[in-house]
């Protein structure tokens, strides 16, 4: 199951669009249980040492929930919207079958 002509524009598509958005936004807000996520993936080692059930409750109780905010960089949207034309302008290029 190779990448055909089909497959090829539509990932370039995605792309372009992805692309896109990115240049349209300037940051995005995380909810609370996906920078809970990202916080444990980090601190693997702190969340292993501290693993005292009574211990999360009071940290789930007495503190905020907290929430990320990334910023892309500017370049990021260029590039996707770059390798997407790049992609659906090969598949176009590409034969028939």
């Amino acid at each position: 199951m190779g990448l055909n002509r089909n497959r090829f524009f539509m990932i370039g598509t995605l792309l372009v669009m992805l692309g896109i958005q990115f240049r349209m936004v300037e940051s995005f807000t995380l909810n609370e249980e996906t920078t809970q996520a990202l916080i444990k993936m980090r601190d693997r080692s702190a969340v292993a040492a501290n693993d005292s059930a009574i211990t999360n409750y009071i940290q789930d109780i007495a503190m905020p929930k907290p929430t990320k905010r990334v910023e892309p960089p500017r370049w990021i949207g260029l590039a996707l919207a770059a390798v997407g034309s790049v992609l659906s302008l090969h598949a176009i290029a590409m034969p028939k079958k």
